[in-house]
């Protein structure tokens, strides 16, 4: 039993923790009711208008001091403008903030005119406004608890079982009386209460999950498995496929597979959609969901109750999902007001990437896209990807084989990382000949890098094989910084570049990163330990509660998916070069993003590898995607990580941690086990974890 010190103890630690300052909203209505404009309240706090601007719409947070005199000017404006004293404030003009005033969103200044001046037949007519501005981004959402909606009381899904038991979040338990897939559908619209709140103003609503387990999809008319394992789908002429369609319901083009979605057209602003999730035809995978399909009812609710209060109400595998919450936090459209006729209508919503597909630049897609198998391209290809790299054995010391181990260290979710503050092309590519080369222009650049003279004991950053260029060829624009970040000269051949950017990542890495890191503390693996203790709490992390463990796996399938979508080839054996493929057709098929996500995260595993030669004088081994095996004295990566004389980790080495770009233990062999698979020319990094173990490429 606590006793009355402990339990007080423990609320006055809660206290501690609540908010500093007033919520985002509310610090802009104090700064209008005091008719203070946010540059004269930059100029007070000596900071910046867009600093401030990120004050005001919750994207960071004031740092000590200037935290306490924001704080104290907040309060003396609430004591002379309380909420309910103050007039009614306008309806919020969704504006939201820009990048950082160091990354330009639109060409300006003399990198614009550099370009413009070596500008061949651009793919699309520039367009240069009389007074330039950067482009609108909607405001990054904090993942947070889980919001109250009177619409949605039960929920966001239930999992239902054969005997009429829908079991919901927090350990609800609704009674499903429905006995054919109709009757499911239309109690779930018009009695469940299930749903959930959109992501964003101009978002849509989530709709209704229903899960069914194995014994209600027998009760409901469908079979144990799905026949059909490529298409994945109930046949046209099936009794529930028929039923549905007669009672003038519709199902998407997936037809009825898994993943179902049953709807009707919206009335109104009332959408009618149910999703419906078949836990027999594997609608749960073991390698996104670990053991989920095998759990009881009321677990499986329990876990994706988690994962759609943190993530998204799922809507297919984690993949699908990656890409859906994209779309949620940056909604392609916005309501406006048309000029002409005064009427509301749909529009741009500024930030987004719109709701038509973008043709690549030519060296962004690949040979069967029609645009560039139509036009015989013959220039090349991108070849942005994580790292597969082994060091050449003539690059082994004795001082590497006379240490008996070998350490495996895995970046957390390396490419959610790369994703932060990460700018992105939102418009469509122009062509440009002989450019000067800008870090701050995201792109594709025709450059030789063969120039570069790096240690051979490390890989080359500007290939995917960790060798050395041989030529010019094609890079993305963080590629190519950082070439000229190491002191060499770039002069780029041409490049295809765009003038509408933004972080278009940059919600969906918040939400993303704040899931990982929640779930992680829900496993016991909390920001506060110790290295010492994080390497012992991640040993047993996945024991501890095996539905937070898969909610876990779910994220990082979901990270790793949601880039993988971005660049989507074609599929199936009948398709033929030339031909579009359902992917392509969607405004988030962009090859160009997923290429920039690709060459951060492997620049940004370079440094660290540069980095960790200088403070140790260690070279690695082997290095795949975010995994990279070092020789070691110890079993531990505490054996061979830099630390400073007070205990600290040296700052630019490999640190271990909890959140996205840190690093945890992959696993540990011998020296002679490495040595002997890199004499097979096999990556060790691989087979680390041992046993017949894979590593899981792009977490």
């Amino acid at each position: 039993m606590a006793s009355e010190e402990e339990l007080f103890a423990n609320i006055d630690a809660l206290l501690e923790e609540e908010p500093q300052l007033p919520p985002p909203a509310e610090r802009t209505r104090l700064r209008e009711a005091a008719g203070i404009t946010q540059a004269r309240l930059a100029q007070a706090l000596k900071s910046t208008v867009q600093t401030v601007k990120n004050y005001e719409n919750g994207r960071s947070e004031p740092k000590s001091p200037r935290l306490e005199a924001y704080q104290r000017l907040l309060k003396g404006w609430a004591a002379k403008y309380p909420a309910h004293g103050a007039p009614a404030a306008p309806s919020p003009v969704p504006v939201a903030p820009t990048a950082a005033p160091e990354v330009p969103e639109t060409f300006t200044g003399p990198a614009a005119s550099e370009l413009e001046s070596n500008a061949t037949a651009p793919v699309q007519a520039p367009v240069t406004p009389a007074a330039p501005q950067r482009p609108a981004r909607p405001a990054a959402k904090k993942a947070a608890a889980p919001a109250t909606d009177s619409r949605f009381p039960h929920g966001p899904l239930a999992v239902l079982d054969a005997d009429g038991s829908a079991y919901g979040v927090g350990g609800l338990v609704l009674d499903c009386p429905a006995t054919t897939v109709v009757e499911l559908v239309e109690w779930t619209l018009r009695e469940s209460g299930l749903g959930a709140p959109k992501l964003h103003r101009y978002g849509k609503d989530a709709d209704p999950l229903i899960v069914l387990t194995a014994s209600a999809a027998a009760k409901f008319g469908l079979p144990e498995c799905l026949e059909d394992r490529r298409g994945l789908r109930l046949p046209e002429d099936h009794p529930v496929v028929k039923q549905v369609l007669k009672a003038r319901w519709q199902l998407t083009q997936r037809g009825f597979g898994p993943w179902a979605r049953i709807y009707r057209k919206a009335q109104g602003r009332e959408r009618q959609c149910v999703q419906l999730a078949i836990l027999p035809w594997d609608a749960l995978d073991s390698r996104s969901w670990p053991g989920v399909a095998q759990m009881e009812p009321a677990d499986v609710a329990r876990v994706l109750g988690v994962y759609a209060q943190r993530v998204i109400t799922p809507r297919g595998g984690t993949a699908v999902n990656g890409l859906e919450l994209m779309t949620a936090l940056r909604p392609p459209t916005r309501p406006e007001r048309d000029e002409e006729t005064g009427n509301w209508v749909s529009g741009h919503n500024p930030g987004s990437l719109g709701t038509e597909a973008m043709d690549p630049a030519p060296p962004e897609g690949q040979p069967e896209h029609p645009a560039i198998y139509h036009s015989g391209w013959k220039g090349g290809f991108l070849h942005e990807e994580a790292y597969q790299w082994i060091r050449p054995l003539d690059q082994l010391t004795g001082a590497d084989t006379m240490q008996p181990y070998a350490v495996g260290l895995d970046l957390n979710t390396a490419f959610l990382a790369a994703a932060a503050r990460l700018v992105v092309g939102l418009s469509a590519p122009d062509h440009f000949v002989g450019p000067k080369f800008n870090p701050k222009i995201p792109g594709s650049w025709l450059v030789d890098l063969s120039h570069v003279e790096l240690d051979p004991r490390l890989p080359s950053p500007f290939t995917p094989t960790g060798e050395r260029p041989t030529g010019p060829a094609w890079y993305q624009t963080h590629t190519v910084a950082y070439a000229q970040e190491l002191g060499y000269n770039v002069t780029p051949i041409e490049a295809y570049l765009r003038r509408e950017t933004g972080a278009y990542l940059d919600p969906w890495h918040d939400r993303l990163k704040a899931a990982y890191v929640d779930t992680l503390a829900d496993l016991g693996v909390t920001k506060d330990l110790s290295d010492v203790e994080f390497l012992a709490a991640m040993e047993r992390h996945k024991d501890v509660d095996p539905a937070m463990a898969a909610v876990l796996a779910a994220v990082k399938g979901t990270v790793k998916g949601g880039i993988g979508k971005l660049f989507e080839n074609p599929q199936g054996k009948h398709y033929k070069e030339g031909e579009p493929w359902p992917a392509m057709m969607r405004p988030t098929w962009r090859p160009d993003i997923r290429a920039a996500v690709i060459s951060k995260a492997r620049v940004n595993m370079h440094r660290k590898l540069a980095n960790m030669a200088k403070l140790t004088g260690l070279y690695p081994l082997a290095v795949l995607s975010d995994c990279v095996v070092y020789p070691s004295p110890g079993p531990s990566p505490l054996d061979f990580l830099p630390y400073a004389a007070s205990g600290k980790p040296q700052p630019g080495g490999f640190r271990l941690g909890p959140t996205p770009g840190l690093a945890k233990l992959e696993g540990v062999q011998t020296m002679t086990w490495a040595v002997d698979l890199m004499e097979q020319g096999i990556n060790p990094a691989r087979h680390i974890k041992g046993g017949d173990a894979v590593l899981d490429e792009g977490e």
